[in-house]
């Protein structure tokens, strides 16, 4: 894993933002600034998972999207392999479209309905002129195989396929591009259990076989502890804790992870989580966040100065970065 993340990163993301404008008011329109993402950091390796976790609406999938230029980011730098694609234009930007791939939350919505297994995967090799004729089906019918799908379905609509046979035909789509970011949005949440760690296991070994790196978004901390190498963890648009995993999880710093993290429930009736941490309220509304530290309204241990001032994101042990006073009183 130390020689994984000493590789040059595949994607760079410094001081990510992005907002939105919204109106409001009946006789006097305001516009307000929605800050989806604010000032988020952080890069990922080939061959390394960075996990991203968070409450819904913290921005987790802003920033997928942001850094694939789904959305035109608001401010900051995105690199891919060392290239500054945050304000490419569409011409410059198509040809390294390929080179970072999707994989979305819902595998039949994001699937065309009305194309077949095969047309869905080869798609991407024709628009990016990667292959043609015989030469195109055959990596179709191979990347189908790769991911569990027998090449006889390949003209089955995806309405005869289940749902982790659809994510499995998403998986070979995003993969027939030969990308080198995989961006990972809720890929399994939609999948019964038993379905996701055949899913799960399937993204680890191809990451192994083609030094993938990717952004895995999820809610569910278990599956994000099994297959990340790092873990960030988001709130209201920034990243409050960022570790790797085993460190993450055995000392979390924030304490907004530490409620996260003692919320996982415990498959055991007879033990109680004696270290459990409550919070108070909702997330904040990203139209007007709370001045100071953003999780002050709802940290069981905030003090005045998490009132004044937002604390930076700083590293506290190697590798182990966080963002709160609680580290830095002097």
């Amino acid at each position: 894993m130390t020689d994984t993340i000493a590789a040059r990163p595949v994607v760079v993301v410094r001081d990510l933002a992005k907002q939105y404008q919204r109106s409001s008011g009946w006789l006097v329109r305001r516009k307000l600034a929605v800050r989806a993402v604010d000032g988020v950091s952080f890069a990922i390796a080939p061959g390394e998972t960075l996990g991203l976790v968070g409450e819904s609406g913290c921005g987790k999938s802003t920033v997928g999207k942001a850094i694939l230029r789904l959305l035109p980011p608001s401010a900051g730098r995105i690199e891919l392999r060392g290239t500054d694609i945050t304000h490419l234009r569409e011409p410059a930007l198509r040809p390294l479209r390929r080179r970072m791939q999707m994989i979305f939350q819902d595998p039949y919505s994001s699937l065309d309905p009305r194309q077949t297994a095969g047309q869905i995967v080869a798609e991407p090799l024709a628009t990016h002129g990667i292959a043609h004729g015989a030469e195109k089906w055959q990596r179709v019918a191979a990347l189908l195989q790769r991911v569990g799908i027998r090449p006889e379905q390949m003209d089955d609509l995806p309405h005869q396929f289940s749902g982790g046979q659809r994510q499995r035909i998403a998986i070979a789509r995003a993969l027939a591009a030969s990308p080198d970011l995989i961006v990972c949005d809720e890929p399994v949440s939609a999948l019964d259990v038993s379905i996701r760690a055949q899913v799960i296991n399937l993204l680890m070994d191809l990451q192994d076989e083609f030094g993938l790196a990717y952004l895995f978004i999820a809610h569910d901390l278990a599956v994000v502890q099994h297959i990340s190498h790092r873990v960030a963890v988001m709130y209201l648009g920034r990243i409050v804790e960022l570790a790797g995993t085993a460190e993450l999880f055995a000392h979390p710093l924030h304490p907004y992870t530490q409620a996260l993290l003692a919320a996982v429930p415990v498959p055991d009736p007879t033990r109680r989580n004696a270290t459990r941490v409550v919070l108070s309220g909702d997330l904040p509304s990203p139209l007007s966040p709370p001045a100071g530290c953003p999780f002050h309204s709802r940290c069981p241990q905030a003090m005045a100065r998490c009132r004044e001032s937002a604390p930076a994101l700083l590293q506290d042990a190697p590798g182990h970065w966080s963002a709160c006073h609680l580290h830095r009183r002097g």
